[in-house]
């Protein structure tokens, strides 16, 4: 592919991108891919596989998304404002620390889980504002993060409404920044600059809760009556599980 070397960020160990297309475009050449979806597919991830529930990402909620629940004995989730006390599993972070544990739970989201599924040939991880250090030090621990075994960690972004676009957002940049900074601390490198960037606008943001709550994302979340879900995915910190795609859902790495 013409210009695939100006694109693939190759002389470094630790690499960023946005969305799907930059997921598919810097897997081939990495020891692993980081998907981050702070609002809220990694959140809601970290918070399940916490609980002890094994969760496979789906691209859509639709009939494909139950059958395939049905053939993996898993609860399929449910849209947020869908919630019931019979059906308790959704996106939302809260609704999900609330809920009952379930051994398997089918995730679907446009964002992150769509990526997560994307990618295919070597481990994913699913990272967030919560277990931004934990998984950056399983990562070091396997070797990963050198430009003989790089990661990429993608920002999944968001969709503009009413249309199939991919909308960079605030807390998806603060959160691959979170991972970046753990990684470097770590001793993980050099950054690309596309790294250094976000590590720089996570270790420059005093505030991280604010930054949430205030950003478009979190506004769009706070005004929908889920304003728990910011706050969960503010967490900073607070998971030490690392969730690694194993046999297509995301459990606890050893």
């Amino acid at each position: 592919m013409v210009g695939e070397e100006w694109f693939g960020q190759q002389r470094f160990g630790v690499r960023c991108e946005w969305g799907e297309a930059g997921a598919v475009a810097l897997a081939p050449r990495s020891a692993c891919v980081v998907v981050v979806d702070v609002l809220s597919f990694t959140t809601s991830v970290s918070v399940a596989v916490d609980a002890g529930t094994r969760v496979y990402p789906f691209r859509r909620r639709d009939e494909r998304a139950a059958a395939f629940a049905a053939a993996h004995d898993a609860v399929l989730a449910v849209g947020r404002r869908a919630v019931t006390e019979q059906r308790p599993w959704s996106l939302s972070p809260a609704a999900l620390r609330r809920a009952p544990p379930v051994p398997r739970l089918v995730l679907p989201s446009p964002n992150g889980s769509a990526i997560s599924a994307a990618v295919t040939g070597i481990p994913v991880l699913a990272a967030s504002l919560r277990n931004a250090s934990a998984v950056a030090r399983w990562m070091r621990r396997q070797g990963w993060g050198t430009v003989d075994q790089p990661v990429s960690v993608i920002a999944a972004g968001e969709r503009w409404p009413g249309r199939d676009a991919l909308r960079p957002s605030i807390e998806d940049l603060l959160g691959p920044g979170a991972v970046v900074s753990a990684l470097e601390a770590a001793g993980a490198g050099p950054l690309s600059p596309e790294s250094a960037i976000a590590r720089a606008a996570f270790e420059a943001t005093s505030d991280i809760a604010a930054a949430l709550a205030e950003c478009s994302s979190g506004r769009e979340l706070r005004d929908g009556g889920f304003a728990e879900d910011v706050t969960i995915a503010g967490e900073v910190d607070a998971g030490e599980a690392v969730p690694l795609r194993v046999d297509g859902a995301f459990a606890p790495a050893d």
